[in-house]
């Protein structure tokens, strides 16, 4: 690629953050931006997250995920057990979630742990989604290999048959996670390159609260 890279520059105007603004509490701190994040007509997906993982070998791998629901323990969203993720987990179920919202000039980064949420709750969100999520989700064997387009088609072409006059049953390697957070950094982009970075860090019951160098 020989487009030159160097020259691209964007200057951070938008807000600050400061340790005396930001809520004590980390949740509502969240809350409170991801509820701008919604409002504001310009962001798409605010709820669009990077989840990273590393598997049983110590490769990372980054991917997006939709979070799905917030809650005073973490976050919450789903995916297939058996996928590349869901491994990764198995494995090592330390991860990392990060939102960008570029045109709020914000980012959060998000370190915790992720366990399996409760199945009663995994079926009664899936019990939910429209048809076609949950068609989506019995078709794919998330991850796994398969020959063509038109192969996965026609798996989807015998399930819509199949249920066409009856409820979809979750299929067992579907379900959420919880990622309760250990460390959450709150990033407002300013001016110069001196951007505003809070942490957050978890200490037994309480959350310690630093402010970073850019």
């Amino acid at each position: 690629m020989d487009k030159n890279l160097h020259d691209y520059r964007k200057s951070y105007e938008k807000g600050s953050l400061t340790k005396d603004t930001v809520s004590k509490n980390p949740m509502v701190q969240f809350t409170n931006w991801f509820q701008q994040a919604e409002e504001s007509s310009t962001v798409e997906e605010p709820n669009a997250m990077t989840l990273s993982t590393v598997d049983a070998t110590g490769a990372p791998k980054s991917r997006v995920v939709l979070l799905k629901e917030i809650t005073q323990e973490g976050f919450v969203f789903y995916t297939n057990y058996t996928s590349d993720k869901g491994q990764a987990i198995a494995s090592n179920n330390k991860v990392c979630i990060s939102f960008f919202w570029p045109v709020l000039e914000r980012q959060i980064i998000i370190t915790g742990e992720a366990t399996k949420i409760s199945e009663e709750k995994s079926i009664a969100y899936f019990n939910k989604r429209p048809r076609e999520s949950q068609l989506g989700a019995m078709v794919s064997d998330q991850s796994a290999y398969i020959n063509s387009r038109e192969a996965l088609e026609q798996k989807l072409a015998v399930l819509e048959e199949k249920y066409k006059e009856e409820t979809i049953p979750k299929p067992e390697a579907w379900g959420g996670y919880l990622i309760r957070p250990i460390v959450l950094e709150f990033w407002q982009g300013r001016s110069s390159r001196l951007h505003d970075r809070i942490r957050y860090v978890k200490r037994d019951d309480n959350w310690a609260i630093d402010r970073l160098q850019p």
